[in-house]
C-alpha cells in the first residue's frame, strides 16, 4: 500500500511538471466564448407504485398473569378431610356449573358459578362462598356384554368425570376393583341435573376418561391395578366408546397391550413382537420400566393413567405412569405404541433429597436419575403439530405381596438388602450425610444394578419434580428442570416440599418433592399457558408454553396457610381419628390441601367473563375458582 501511494505521488508530480511546462511554452490567445446550451425538457413524472400488502399481525408478547380466588366451595368438615371429597373437576357451560367428584360420600357436587364475582374474595384461604347440589348415581347398573347379553355390575366409587356439551360421562370402578367397571352416561339440563342414558362396560379400574374433541368417542384409561396380595392382577387397557346422535354405543371397543400393540420402527417386522416375551424384551431395551412379581405380563405391567386426545380426534396419548412411558393411540387402526420417556440426570440439576435437615438444601448427584412417570397429561398445538404436557409426579408399585420401593440407606444395610453402591455413589452418599442425607431418598429396586453383580451403579428416584413437553413422537423438547423446588423454596422458605397432611416443611424432599400432579393448558389473548398443581405442597405454577421451544415461567401461587397446626393420615379409614393421634381442628383455616385436578375455562365460556381455573383439592375437600387476569 505504501509503494502504491508513492507511485501515485510521483505520477501526479509528473503531470504537474508537464502542465507547467506546457503553460510556459504553448500559451496562446483566449478564444471567443461559446453560446449557452439549451436546457433539456423535464421528463414526465413516473406512475406511483401500488401499495404493498399489510404484514400479518405479530403474535402477542408474553404477558404476566395474576391469579385471584373469586369463589371457593367446601364439601364438609372433619368427616370428609383426607377422603377425596373434591377430586376430579369439570365445567358445564349450559348451567354455568363446576362438577366435582366427592368420593367421601360417592356423589358429584354440582357447584353453581352463575353469580361468580369479578373481584377477589376477602379471604381466599377460608372462603366458602359457593354452594352445591348433589348429583347421585346408582350402585348397580345393567350393561351389555360383547354378545349383547345384559349383565349386572355392582359399582364402587367414581374415579373420573368428563363433559361434552350437555353429556356427562362418569367412570366408576366395580365394587371389587379388579372386576370390570362401567361408564355411566347422563344428559344434563340447564340446572346441571341429569337424566340417565345408559351404562357401558369398561375394563378393570376405569381411572380416567375423556371425550374426543369432536365428541364422537369417549376414551377410558382402565388402570387394572392388582389387589394388594397379587392374587388377581387384571390387564391394563383402553376402552373406546363410540357416540352417534348423542347416543353412546352399547359396548366399548378395547385396545389391549397384547395383540393391539405395535412398533413403528421399520427395523422391526411383525414377527419381532408377536409374543409377550418379545414385546417385553423390546420395551425393556427401549427403557420402559418393569417392576412386578415374576410372570407378570406386559399388559398387566402397563397401567393406563391419563389420556389426552389430539385436536383432530385421530390420535390420543396415554400416560403409563409406573412404567415411565407414554402410549400413542391410533384411533383409526385401534393400536397403541409404547414409548419410554428416558431418565432425568440429576447431575445436571439440583434437588433436595433429605427431609432430616428441614431446610431447603439443593445438590447435584452424579449417578442419580429421575423417572419422569407422569400422572396428568394434556395436549396442544404449535405450528400445526401436537405437543404433550406432562406433570411428572412419579409413583411406585408398593403392595403387600410386592414392593419396589426402598430408601438408599436400605440398599447397603446388612440387615436389609445388604448390597453395595458404586465407589462414586458411595462417596456422594458419605459426603451428603449418609443415612441422614442421600440415604433418605426413596428409589426403585427394579433399576440400578444392570449387571446383577450386587453393586448399584445408578439410583433411580420417582418422578421428575417438573413438568415436560414432548413432541408427537414422544421426544422431549422441554423440561422445567429444578424450577419447582427452587421457586417454591425462594417464596415459601422452609415450608417448601410440605405434605398435604400436615404443616411440616421439607418433609416430602426424601420422596418425590412437591409432586406435580395436575396440569392443563389454556389460551389467553392468543398465547398458550400451562398451569401445574403440586399435590403435596399445594404450589400452583404458570408457564407460557406458546412455543414449546421457548418456554418461560410466569407466576407462582399457593392458597395455603403454613402457620396452622394440624395432622391427618389419609391412609386411615378415618384420617382425623384422634385415637391415632390425629388433630384436624385447624384444617378449615389451613387452605387448600392436595390439588388433584385442574380445569381451564376460556373467557368466552366463563360465567364472569374472565378465564377461570377450577381446582379440586382432595385432602381439604375444597374446590377453588381462580380468575386469570392478563396484565
Amino acid at each position: 500500500m505504501k509503494k502504491l501511494k508513492q507511485t501515485l505521488k510521483l505520477s501526479l508530480l509528473s503531470l504537474a511538471v508537464v502542465a507547467g511546462l506546457s503553460a510556459c511554452s504553448l500559451d496562446g490567445d483566449d478564444g471567443k466564448d461559446g453560446q449557452a446550451g439549451v436546457p433539456g425538457e423535464q421528463g414526465a413524472p413516473g406512475t406511483p407504485g401500488t401499495d404493498g400488502q399489510n404484514g400479518a399481525d405479530g403474535q402477542d408478547a408474553t404477558r404476566d398473569l395474576s391469579l385471584q380466588v373469586v369463589g371457593r366451595f367446601a364439601a364438609g368438615g372433619i368427616e370428609i378431610y383426607g377422603k377425596s371429597a373434591a377430586e376430579i373437576v369439570q365445567f358445564h357451560k349450559t348451567s354455568g356449573s363446576a362438577f366435582a367428584i366427592n368420593a367421601a360420600v360417592n356423589h358429584i357436587e354440582v357447584i353453581n358459578l352463575a353469580n361468580l364475582p369479578t373481584t377477589e374474595v376477602a379471604n381466599p384461604i377460608t372462603d366458602t362462598s359457593l354452594s352445591s347440589a348433589a348429583f347421585t348415581f346408582p350402585d348397580t347398573v345393567t350393561v351389555k356384554d360383547s354378545n349383547g347379553v345384559d349383565q349386572q355390575v355392582a359399582l364402587g366409587v367414581a374415579n373420573s368425570i368428563a363433559i361434552y356439551g350437555d353429556m356427562l360421562a362418569i367412570a366408576v370402578e366395580a365394587a371389587v376393583k379388579t372386576d370390570m367397571g362401567a361408564v355411566l352416561f347422563y344428559s344434563l339440563d340447564a340446572m346441571g341435573q341429569g337424566t340417565f342414558v345408559k351404562a357401558v362396560a369398561a375394563g378393570a379400574l376405569p381411572d380416567m376418561l375423556t371425550f374426543s374433541p369432536d365428541g364422537s368417542k369417549v376414551l377410558v384409561a382402565n388402570e387394572g391395578e392388582p389387589d394388594t396380595d397379587y392374587n388377581v392382577d387384571p390387564e391394563g387397557s383402553i376402552s373406546v366408546i363410540s357416540i352417534s346422535d348423542n347416543t353412546p354405543a352399547d359396548t366399548a371397543a378395547t385396545i389391549n397391550f397384547t395383540t393391539d400393540m405395535t412398533f413403528s420402527s421399520d427395523l422391526l417386522d411383525d414377527e419381532d413382537y408377536d409374543t409377550d416375551a418379545k414385546r417385553m424384551a423390546l420395551l425393556k431395551q427401549a427403557g420402559v420400566k418393569f417392576a412386578g412379581p415374576a410372570g407378570t405380563s406386559v399388559a398387566q405391567e402397563l397401567e393406563p393413567e391419563y389420556i389426552a386426545v389430539t385436536s383432530d380426534s385421530k390420535k390420543a396419548y396415554v400416560s403409563l405412569q409406573e412404567s415411565n412411558a407414554i402410549g400413542i393411540i391410533d384411533l383409526d387402526d385401534m393400536t397403541v405404541e409404547v414409548k419410554a420417556l428416558g431418565f432425568k440426570d440429576w447431575s445436571k440439576y439440583e434437588l433436595d433429597f433429605t427431609n432430616e435437615d428441614e431446610v431447603p438444601f439443593f445438590r447435584s448427584v452424579k449417578g442419580l436419575y429421575g423417572m419422569y412417570q407422569p400422572d396428568t397429561i394434556a395436549s396442544y398445538e404449535w405450528n400445526g403439530a401436537t405437543f404433550i404436557l406432562s406433570a411428572n409426579e412419579g409413583d411406585s408399585r408398593d403392595w403387600d405381596a410386592y414392593s419396589e420401593e426402598v430408601r438408599v440407606e436400605d440398599i447397603i444395610d446388612p440387615d436389609e438388602m445388604n448390597m453395595l453402591l458404586s465407589a462414586e455413589l458411595q462417596a456422594a452418599y458419605d459426603a451428603s450425610g449418609a443415612d441422614d442425607g442421600l440415604g433418605r431418598l426413596k428409589v426403585t429396586t427394579a433399576l440400578g444394578d444392570a449387571d446383577n453383580d450386587g453393586v448399584y451403579e445408578g439410583l433411580y428416584a420417582y418422578g421428575g419434580r417438573s413438568f415436560s413437553i414432548w413432541d408427537q413422537n414422544v421426544n422431549m423438547v422441554y423440561d422445567s428442570g429444578d424450577d419447582f423446588e427452587k421457586i417454591s423454596a425462594a417464596i415459601l422458605g422452609n415450608d417448601f416440599n410440605s405434605a398435604h397432611t400436615e404443616n411440616k416443611g421439607d418433609n416430602r424432599s426424601d420422596d418425590k418433592g412437591g409432586e406435580p400432579e395436575a396440569i392443563t393448558v389454556g389460551e389467553i389473548d392468543g398465547r398458550n399457558y400451562a398451569f401445574v398443581g403440586l399435590e403435596r405442597s399445594g404450589d400452583l405454577f404458570v408457564y407460557d408454553v406458546t412455543s414449546p421451544f421457548n418456554v418461560s415461567f410466569i407466576n407462582h401461587y399457593n392458597n395455603r396457610d403454613f402457620d396452622t397446626d394440624f395432622e391427618l393420615d389419609d391412609d386411615l379409614t378415618e384420617p382425623c381419628d384422634e385415637a391415632e393421634g390425629m388433630d384436624c381442628t385447624e384444617v378449615a383455616e389451613s387452605g387448600d390441601l392436595g390439588p388433584e385436578s385442574i380445569k381451564f375455562v376460556a373467557a368466552a365460556d366463563s360465567p364472569n367473563g374472565n378465564p377461570l381455573l377450577i381446582i379440586g383439592n382432595e385432602v381439604s375437600g375444597t374446590v377453588t375458582i381462580y380468575q386469570v387476569i392478563a396484565e
